[in-house]
């Protein structure tokens, strides 16, 4: 998917990488605000949707080089997270819905599913 359809999608607002919206796609997503579990359940998501809000998250995100960082329920990042996220061409995003909605309407519309949108991949 696209990232400037993640943004349509989730009415997000961009804070860093604004440059890269337009350019990168991603196949997947993971949502955790507890970094312990990004760090070992990611494979190879490439964007982060999260609620905690500090500079951990995007040092996580550049460890499991991830290019995407949403923060969920209205958190924005700090100008120390911006400024690392642009040193390091993270992009970063916050919308104000949950994690559960947000999640839900990124995988109804097709991300993480293969091309098979709202089916169960169970």
């Amino acid at each position: 998917m696209k990232l400037a359809k993640v943004q349509e999608l989730l009415d997000a607002k961009i804070h860093a990488g604004a440059e890269l919206v337009g350019q990168l796609e991603v196949k997947d997503a993971f949502g955790s605000d507890l970094m312990s579990d990004v760090l070992a359940f990611v494979q190879e998501q490439g964007m982060l949707l999260t609620g905690l809000r500090n500079s951990q998250v995007v040092r996580t995100a550049e460890m499991m080089d991830m290019q995407v960082v949403v923060f969920v329920r209205g958190k924005e990042p700090d100008e120390e997270m911006v400024s690392v996220a642009e040193e390091r061409n993270i992009v970063l995003m916050s919308t104000e819905m949950t994690m559960f909605t947000s999640c839900g309407i990124l995988y109804k519309n097709g991300l993480g599913t293969d091309g098979k949108a709202g089916e169960s991949l169970v």
